[in-house]
């Protein structure tokens, strides 16, 4: 499909929690929101187990792949595979700052060369057709912030990439866990909205601690996109009014009973394909955040969904735990 440019909303990828099933379920909240994958890296597609690393439901579009790679070649390739499954963008991760991804030499370290980035970027746009984009932080370690974000910017736009997405943070490589990461660097959002009006012609989302779409609003008057990530992963309803606010749309939020609802064909056919329950209803978990009958929702999937033949009735059971609101409270 064809991505609206720019993207107003989407969803970060993040390792362990946006899989398929995550990305399923949050497509019922919001039809309209960039879901991404689980960064993969170029080895994982062109050797792994690609049913299992790349499959997808129809539902999930508009649906990004994240890439982690650092030869050329291997990108390309992993590019094209992409592709021909289907996703609507490729994106490189340049922003990650675990031990592992730096000993692949990926992930924020290639903030450090960004005429490889450019090289990795133009190889990639040579073998798809779809948007190549890329997502870093502003910086690493001790290089000076503004400066290296726009050196990177300016080389890796070169090679034709359009679509930025920066975190708005420092990555300290050294020192600092990939949790640390997260929270520890300051925030410098003034970094990312200066870039977008430095480079006009871009398309520039921020990402960092942004927990509503009320936050999400206020940067889109300076940039052309938000990312959220943790805070849509604790309270996916969050997610409930973007399509309304964001990408125009006139339909009412749904009702998060519905969505649950929703979630039963999906439960019955992933596990009748080999998925445990658990793995599914986990992230659905915070999707009665802050309602009555929340912790009994939680407590009931968490203490039933890995049991021994346990099925969509487990959630069934869970959904009668909360009482159903008249109207669709929606989260801002």
């Amino acid at each position: 499909m064809m991505l609206p440019r720019p993207m107003p909303l989407c969803v970060a990828p993040m390792m362990d929690w946006t899989d398929r099933n995550c990305r399923y379920f949050h497509r019922q909240i919001s039809r309209h929101t960039l879901l991404y994958t689980e960064m993969l890296t170029t080895g994982a597609v062109l050797h792994g187990d690609r049913d299992r690393l790349l499959g997808y439901e129809a539902a999930e579009h508009p649906v990004a792949l994240q890439l982690g790679g650092s030869e050329p070649e291997a990108l390309a390739a992993a590019a094209r595979i992409g592709e021909e499954w289907g996703y609507d963008e490729i994106n490189l991760n340049c922003g990650c700052p675990s031990d592992r991804v730096q000993s692949g030499r990926f992930g924020a370290c290639l903030m450090a060369e960004p005429d490889l980035v450019a090289r990795l970027v133009g190889a990639m746009r040579e073998a798809v057709s779809i948007p190549v984009t890329v997502k870093s932080r502003i910086a690493i370690d001790e290089l000076e912030e503004w400066p290296t974000l726009v050196d990177f910017v300016r080389k890796v736009s070169a090679a034709g990439c359009t679509r930025f997405i920066v975190h708005a943070r420092k990555a300290w490589l050294q020192g600092l866990s990939p949790k640390e990461n997260r929270d520890v660097p300051p925030l410098r959002y003034e970094l990312v909205h200066r870039l977008k009006s430095e480079f006009p012609h871009l398309d520039i989302s921020i990402n960092g601690g942004i927990k509503t779409l009320d936050a999400a609003a206020e940067h889109l008057k300076q940039v052309d996109g938000v990312m959220i990530g943790r805070a849509v992963y604790e309270n996916p309803y969050l997610l409930a009014d973007a399509d309304r606010r964001f990408f125009g749309a006139t339909e009412a939020p749904p009702e998060r009973h519905a969505v649950v609802e929703a979630m039963l064909p999906y439960i019955e056919r992933r596990m009748s394909q080999g998925a445990p329950l658990g793995s599914i209803t986990r992230h659905m978990l915070g999707l009665f955040q802050g309602l009555p009958g929340a912790r009994a929702w939680r407590r009931h999937l968490s203490e039933n969904a890995h049991k021994a033949g346990a099925g969509p009735d487990v959630v069934v059971a869970a959904l009668a735990k909360v009482r159903r609101a008249p109207d669709a409270d929606v989260a801002a």
